[in-house]
């Protein structure tokens, strides 16, 4: 199975960060380590959680980053870069540390949910790529995973290949939409690539390239018996599309012993229209076959479909799920938090107008807090050496509500970051994509409330601090001077 991007992707970059690292170089900061932290601010959709992904194709651009004689060359075209960094370059290689949360977390805004530790080059030179894969993928796990919520059990595949951004976009589209609970994908590179499921059923053209309906219908029996769905909206639902779907089930099917296994419908009133197929299908004794919809689907529309009683087995969701129609845009950033000078580390802070931009600064520790019946109820940063003791009370700040007295009593922590790359090269194979999935689908039911999984006024989950955490981020930002 094929799972990584034979392509060099080094140059997936702004030209500023290619710039900065030629400063760096021309000022000799070879040897200081930056720390990089990677965080988001909103949940999409007004939701209560996020989930992460994309951190396998960060890994594998990490390992890859290079850059070729074709690369050098069209960079000295620019006649923006010393030769000495043209030369150095050529012999380049990522040399960093990484420290993440797992694929398939559960996160929330504001926390770090990747950490680079690393030259001032090093971490420059891949802020594109990281922020590419991370918000692209955490995006469409994310609204996959509110999309089978509504379905309530209910397989849904994504069928959002043709309305993706391009093809980049369908292929690890598909891989993010099956951590995000999808069942399978229409999509064959992403089946090859991943060992996704792969699903799929007839086109119109079908149809309508044979001289009627129900001539299509029996081909299309005939060659696949074993996986015959028809898609019955061609010309008319009722009156055609159904009635010759079951004539094929009773002249072609039945006599080489297979049963219909499905219909599709693509367009029309699909509540009206699947209780009136369910009724027509049982009165043939077809009760084994089953309902498949599609046609612009999202968690919105297939929760109205539902709650109006619609008679449906599966769906097929395309361009809302493949681009997260409803709120496109994820929003990671990456922003510097410490600066290592031999032995002296400096948290570093941004400061905004909005309160919502003011970093987190510093290198730092983040882990989940749970109650006595394993749900999480906030998370907590502390500072870089601390290791909270929760034998006992454990008091902490709310930096929503500062001047409160808060302590967690009876809870255990979990920490969240673990290291997943050294000096450039990973340190362990990565969880299979089952695996990711698997663990997502576990934090959903044992340990995320459900009051947090609402699609509307979701519980807010907190994000507390250690109070010497306050405290450094307090007086970081009382040392700030502004004219």
């Amino acid at each position: 199975m094929l799972q990584s991007d034979p392509r060099n992707l080094s140059m997936v970059m702004d030209l500023y960060e290619m710039t900065m690292a030629h400063g760096y170089f021309c000022e000799n900061r070879l040897e200081d380590v930056v720390t990089y932290d990677v965080f988001y601010r909103r949940n999409p959709d007004g939701g209560g959680f996020a989930i992460f992904a994309g951190l396998e194709q960060v890994l594998d651009y990490l390992e890859n980053l290079h850059f070729s004689a074709d690369d050098i060359a069209y960079l000295r075209s620019l006649n923006l870069y010393s030769e000495p960094f043209l030369q150095w370059l050529g012999t380049y290689r990522f040399k960093g540390d990484i420290t993440a949360l797992p694929e398939g977390s559960i996160m929330y805004p504001n926390e770090p949910v990747l950490t680079v530790n690393a030259s001032p080059i090093d971490a420059q030179l891949i802020e594109t790529a990281l922020l590419t894969q991370i918000n692209h993928q955490s995006l469409v796990a994310t609204k996959t995973q509110r999309i089978v919520r509504a379905a309530e059990g209910r397989p849904v595949s994504d069928f959002g290949a043709r309305r993706a951004h391009n093809m980049d976009a369908a292929v690890y589209g598909a891989r993010a939409a099956y951590i995000g609970g999808a069942s399978s994908t229409a999509t064959l590179l992403a089946g090859r690539m991943f060992g996704i499921p792969v699903s799929g059923t007839m086109a119109h053209s079908w149809v309508m390239y044979h001289d009627d309906e129900f001539t299509a219908f029996k081909r299309f029996a005939e060659l696949y018996p074993d996986n015959a769905v028809f898609l019955v909206d061609t010309y008319d639902v009722l009156r055609s599309g159904i009635p010759n779907a079951i004539r094929a089930a009773r002249e072609v099917l039945e006599p080489m012993g297979k049963r219909l296994k499905g219909i599709r419908l693509d367009s029309g009133d699909l509540a009206f229209l699947t209780k009136k197929a369910r009724r027509m299908l049982d009165a043939a004794g077809l009760t084994d076959c089953r309902i498949v919809a599609s046609n612009s689907l999202d968690e919105f529309t297939i929760s109205s479909l539902l709650q109006q009683g619609a008679c449906i087995d599966s769906f097929g969701v395309g361009e809302r799920l493949i681009t997260a129609k409803s709120d496109p845009v994820f929003g990671a950033v990456y922003k510097i938090v410490a600066v290592s000078h031999g032995q002296a580390c400096r948290p570093k802070i941004k400061v905004s107008e909005s309160f919502e931009k003011i970093t987190n600064p510093g290198r730092k520790r983040l882990w989940r807090v749970y109650d006595q019946n394993g749900y999480a109820v906030a998370d907590l940063i502390t500072l870089a050496e601390e290791t909270p003791d929760f034998s006992r009370p454990y008091t902490y700040v709310d930096p929503q509500k500062p001047w409160e007295h808060r302590a967690f009593c009876a809870h255990t922590i979990r920490e969240l970051h673990t290291p997943v790359m050294q000096n450039g090269r990973r340190l362990a194979a990565s969880p299979s994509l089952n695996d990711i999935r698997a663990y997502v689908r576990r934090q959903l039911d044992h340990e995320i409330w459900q009051e947090e999984q609402r699609f509307d006024y979701p519980h807010h989950h907190f994000l507390d601090m250690s109070p010497a955490y306050y405290q450094m981020k307090m007086e970081l930002l009382s040392q700030m001077h502004f004219d």
